[in-house]
């Protein structure tokens, strides 16, 4: 494989996420889902704020600081993946590396432009998100959501059973009375 193919999957990929995120944006109200393929899998839109599981760090500082290191690691992937062609890994782990990039390289996009360019999407109103709002949007430069939207449900519970005071039980013995779990480490 050559690294224009990497390059024409990041691109191809990445427009297909743009354009879904936009429809998704400005047709869909925050927290409003629908199923694609049954329960297994629908499309739910959130917005991130932050890194993965919406964990956030350093306020407006932080928000910044990941946004670059995100730019960063963009570049640096494409850098990366140039290295593997060349050293000729095996097409696979080149495909899978630019799905990968081609994901950073989309939430990048979110959060450089995002803020600029969609008014906010209100968590507990059905409003949909305005493309190019007047007066601007709801953020500024490198302070935008990530749009997320691919939602595959694996489990209808919250917690495993034995699950206490943030610990988790190591044996899950159907023996064991749920009420009174053994503390792990005994």
């Amino acid at each position: 494989m050559k690294y224009r193919h990497i390059v024409w999957i990041v691109i191809g990929i990445l427009l297909i996420d743009q354009i879904v995120k936009f429809w998704i944006k400005t047709n869909m109200a925050l927290n409003e889902s629908f199923p694609v393929f049954g329960s297994w899998f629908q499309i739910h839109f959130i917005e991130n704020e932050g890194m993965a599981y919406g964990l956030k760090f350093g306020g407006e500082f932080g928000k910044i600081a990941l946004t670059l290191f995100r730019l960063v690691a963009v570049v640096v992937g494409f850098f990366y993946m140039k290295r593997l062609v060349r050293e000729k890994y095996h097409n696979g782990l080149l495909i899978c590396g630019a799905l990968i990039l081609a994901g950073a390289a989309g939430n990048l996009i979110d959060s450089m432009f995002y803020g600029l360019i969609f008014s906010e999407s209100p968590e507990h109103l059905p409003i949909v998100a305005q493309f190019l709002p007047e007066g601007g949007g709801y953020g500024t430069f490198l302070h935008g959501n990530v749009v997320d939207m691919l939602y595959f449900p694996c489990s209808t519970d919250t917690s495993p059973s034995g699950y206490r005071s943030g610990v988790a039980s190591t044996s899950f013995s159907s023996a064991r009375s749920s009420t009174s779990p053994t503390p792990p480490f005994q």
